[in-house]
């Protein structure tokens, strides 16, 4: 009898202390995909251990992290949606890959999204490997309904959170999607994509306020990074961009009901071997109308860039719109600072204001650009005034189309 109640102790105590232990085990917060409870293994599929620890970490009522060891880890689709009780971070150390084939997908236009969450950090060093080149294929959406629309990592409502030393590799789409966020700041984060990968945009952001990109590197096939309707309040700095199409707001102007874009500043970046440089777009005949103002890039370099300045209110790809019809955006204050570099093209600067919303307050100064190739640079400027300071003659809209003088007349040349 005291034996057995001996051992009837004994084992009491083993399961006090083995749950005593797995309460230490958690109590830093770390939720590792690959331990026991979870079961991820490399080559192996992990969204249902990668799903579970997120739910374990977002109930979390203390700061948590998720972690993804070093390795490639197959991984079908997964959502991770807050709100969670307190900050939650995720880790990812090793490689996450995607399914060569979207259809394979829950939801064709997203491989991974983060909905709803606040304080959230991503990190780690690791990659997001989206496997896209069977997708890019059959990319060109112009011509082809069946293109893929899946984006890489898609961003919706996520607010003050961080995005560090991630990659994103050959999406199939959109490498980085960000809708709806606040005070979301990306750092060191890496965008690699061929030069001809279509619609791959690096990072686009809308109807966000208060993004922040910094020291990033993209080469994609599309826009290295793309400002949509709805931005407020956007830094794009210190970044490397090439190959692509370089930074763009825009494009605007197409769909109902879009809103405003304010507040963009674009400056020390480097820009080289795109199709384009720093560029505003906006679609002619198109149903939205309007505002898009202080929109500044500065202090940029251009490395044998296609188009270095560009300005273009007659934005419209495989003829889709009656040109004749003019943008019924209004662009204001927007500046091009202290650019300089080398050119691939002849012009060097196209500023194409709408006919029937000239743009105001467009202000260029310093730039000094130079042909790669023989020939001369030139410039041109349409339906703006705008006002040029220490630019060479050939880039100061010297070559303009002529200007409606109820429009405001040619451009003004500053003094200083």
């Amino acid at each position: 009898m005291g034996l057995k109640l001996v051992m009837n102790l004994l084992s009491i105590l083993m399961i006090l202390s083995s749950a005593s232990a797995k309460r230490e085990l958690l109590s830093d917060g770390e939720f590792d995909v690959t331990s026991a409870k979870y079961g991820g293994k490399a080559g192996s599929d992990i969204s249902q251990a990668l799903t579970n620890a997120w739910k374990d970490a977002c109930a979390s009522t203390s700061p948590s992290k998720i972690i993804i060891p070093k390795g490639t880890y197959p991984l079908k689709e997964a959502e991770f949606s807050g709100p969670c009780k307190a900050p939650i971070e995720m880790q990812l150390q090793g490689t996450l890959q995607a399914p060569e084939d979207s259809t394979q997908l829950t939801k064709p236009d997203t491989w991974i999204g983060f909905l709803y969450i606040n304080d959230f950090t991503l990190s780690g060093g690791g990659v997001f490997d989206g496997q896209g080149a069977k997708a890019w294929k059959a990319n060109d959406c112009q011509k082809n309904p069946k293109c893929s629309s899946t984006i890489n990592v898609r961003f919706h409502q996520v607010k003050k959170s961080l995005v560090k030393d991630i990659t994103s590799l050959n999406s199939k789409n959109f490498h980085f999607n960000i809708i709806g966020a606040e005070q979301l700041t990306f750092d060191h984060v890496t965008v690699t994509a061929p030069g001809d990968s279509l619609n791959t945009d690096g990072i686009h952001i809308g109807r966000s306020n208060g993004v922040n990109i910094t020291n990033c590197v993209i080469g994609t096939g599309d826009d290295c990074i793309s400002i949509g309707d709805g931005t407020k309040q956007l830094t794009i700095e210190k970044v490397t961009c090439g190959p692509g199409h370089g930074i763009s707001v825009g494009s605007l102007g197409k769909y109902d009901n879009e809103e405003p874009v304010a507040g963009i500043f674009v400056k020390n970046c480097t820009i080289s071997k795109t199709q384009n440089g720093v560029r505003v777009k906006t679609w002619p005949n198109g149903p939205s109308a309007i505002t898009a103002s202080d929109i500044h890039f500065e202090d940029i370099i251009m490395d044998n860039v296609q188009n270095p300045i560009v300005l273009d209110q007659e934005y419209c790809p495989y003829d889709q719109c009656d040109k004749s019809v003019s943008s019924k955006i209004k662009i204001s204050n927007v500046s091009f600072k202290n650019i300089r570099g080398t050119s691939a093209t002849a012009l060097g600067v196209k500023v194409a204001c709408s006919k029937s919303n000239p743009c105001d307050q467009v202000v260029m100064s310093d730039i000094d650009l130079k042909l790669s190739g023989a020939g001369e640079l030139t410039s041109q400027c349409t339906n703006t005034k705008p006002t040029i300071t220490n630019v060479a003659k050939p880039l100061a809209c010297a070559t303009d189309q002529p200007v409606d003088p109820a429009k405001g007349g040619a451009p003004k040349q500053s003094s200083d």
